[in-house]
């Protein structure tokens, strides 16, 4: 008779609870058409739950500028940053990241995962304070139950709740603040005015990370903090939303960045950037600064989505292209996304626990890439599926 398998069991009891709850994920491979579409098993759908906010994953530009790097540079970068990798159009990159966003120093990271938790692993340290907003991206929570500093979570954009924590804090170690720019799954934005003023009232450093805020908020797109007119102590930006392409960036003062490169365990032991990656993102940064015209689309169809709007559908309205529409059971939620699809629009159920239990939604998100005819099909589909919903 075989032995027990343990391991085997407890996988095996994980996905049986998923499947159970309605919440098993899937992947679900897709083909990028141009005009923000795709087609999925040979259907073709509107795409509206993407990051590529400016519509840049599509640029020729950029995609000549990383066909460019590839016939100067090679497929890959070949080593480590510290070893042979960092290339000098990685350097040229971090350069132009530190002109356009008003820093120091930058450093590239092969995902805004790494560079979140690459940080919080070589700054905190036993008897720190670390404070996060209690709905902070996963990267971001994970490494924070993972370091040794005491972590303590407060409430959702509340600087009443993050003051207290402060002041409660050891004054003598060393606290550091971390949020979002804007919320990845509310499209909120965070209260950074207030919060930088606490943090210096309290000598605590403030950390952003504006995933969904760096390319589309702001003068230039240099987001949520140029838009609220602060600079945090560290900012990262990714590159996989509104740059449309992948990767991440820690942006800070050249002391820390120095010591980043001796402590960040995510830097030091994994493989640079492809340069020819590299060369593709500086002609991001380039079409951010010179087509303020992409952000100004964003605003125009955000505003012709509402105004095309049924009252009822509880689209919850926000300055940036994140539209959750709020639906709480994910049952339901599953229900409307397959509603969708079959009218033609791919926008996914987001389902605990991406978000908390009861508050399953769909993300819709807008892009530059998406016509008004997008737009408006969009707005009839959401009051058609909405209302048959309400009469069941």
């Amino acid at each position: 008779m075989p032995a027990a398998d343990p391991l085997k069991a407890r996988i095996n009891q994980a996905l049986a609870e998923r499947h159970s709850q309605g919440l098993l994920r899937h992947r679900q491979p897709i083909q990028r058409l141009e005009g923000a579409t795709i087609q999925v098993e040979g259907q073709l759908y509107h795409h509206f739950c993407g990051n590529d906010y400016l519509g840049l994953a599509e640029c020729d530009r950029i995609r000549q500028a990383w066909q460019d790097g590839l016939q100067r540079f090679g497929a890959g970068s070949g080593a480590s940053p510290l070893v042979t990798g960092h290339h000098q159009a990685h350097h040229q990159l971090e350069q132009q990241l530190c002109d356009w966003l008003g820093f120091e120093a930058a450093l590239l990271f092969s995902s805004g995962f790494a560079a979140n938790q690459a940080v919080i692993h070589a700054l905190m340290q036993k008897g720190d304070t670390l404070l996060q907003d209690r709905l902070n991206h996963a990267s971001l929570q994970e490494a924070g139950h993972l370091c040794p500093a005491t972590m303590k979570r407060f409430a959702h954009n509340d600087s009443g709740d993050l003051a207290r924590r402060l002041k409660a804090a050891p004054g003598d170690r060393p606290k550091l603040v971390i949020t979002e720019g804007v919320f990845s799954m509310d499209g909120d934005q965070a209260p950074l005015a207030e919060m930088r003023q606490l943090c210096d009232d309290q000598g605590a450093w403030l950390m952003v990370d504006d995933a969904h805020g760096c390319g589309v908020l702001g003068p230039e797109g240099r987001g949520s903090c140029a838009a609220a007119q602060i600079q945090p102590d560290i900012l990262v930006v990714t590159f996989g939303k509104a740059f449309g392409c992948a990767g991440a960036a820690v942006l800070c003062r050249s002391d820390v960045a120095q010591y980043l490169t001796q402590f960040a365990r995510h830097l030091v032991y994994s493989t640079a950037l492809p340069p020819a990656q590299a060369c593709a993102l500086a002609e991001a940064v380039r079409q951010i600064q010179s087509q303020p015209w992409r952000r100004e689309r964003l605003h125009t169809l955000s505003e012709l989505l509402a105004a095309n709007l049924d009252a009822r559908v509880p689209l919850v309205s926000t300055a940036t292209p994140i539209k959750p529409l709020m639906v709480g059971e994910s049952q339901r939620a599953l229900e409307l996304s397959a509603q969708l699809k079959e009218k033609g629009f791919w926008i996914s159920a987001i389902r605990p626990p991406t978000v908390p239990a009861g508050q399953a939604r769909l993300r819709l998100t807008l892009s530059a890439g998406h016509s008004e005819q997008q737009i408006l099909a969009l707005a009839e589909a959401l009051n058609e599926v909405w209302h048959a919903a309400e009469t069941e």
